[in-house]
């Protein structure tokens, strides 16, 4: 197990939280790749600052990891998110993310993945 790579995760989701997009967007490698449901895959710092400082129908919220698994260098994380959205309602789900880290211990892929009723 990585706690380098759990150590870069947990950091993740507090400057998320924090809504710190120059912080979080760092931890990331030039060319990394973010796939998530309802998005074209990110690519790269620019693609994912996009996201981040504008796309994401996000406003605030609070992640709470309930579990991690490292090994090497992939973290996968499941948790829970309370939060608002652009149109002011709130939501409450669960979520699986799934780390990358290449060999200078940034974020090459990340993946996410919503436990919601879809059909």
């Amino acid at each position: 197990m990585s706690p380098v790579a759990l150590a870069k995760v947990r950091e993740y989701y507090r400057l998320v939280d924090s809504h710190d997009i120059p912080g979080l967007v760092s931890l990331f490698a030039d060319d990394a790749s973010y796939h998530r449901p309802g998005y074209r895959p990110m690519r790269g710092r620019a693609a994912l600052n996009a996201f981040y400082s504008g796309e994401r129908v996000i406003v605030r919220g609070r992640h709470t990891i309930v579990t991690t698994v490292a090994e090497a260098n992939r973290v996968a994380v499941n948790g829970r998110f309370e939060g608002v959205l652009k149109d002011g309602s709130e939501v409450s789900l669960e979520f699986a993310d799934f780390f990358l880290l290449d060999e200078d211990q940034r974020f090459a892929r990340r993946e996410t993945y919503f436990f919601a009723p879809l059909v």
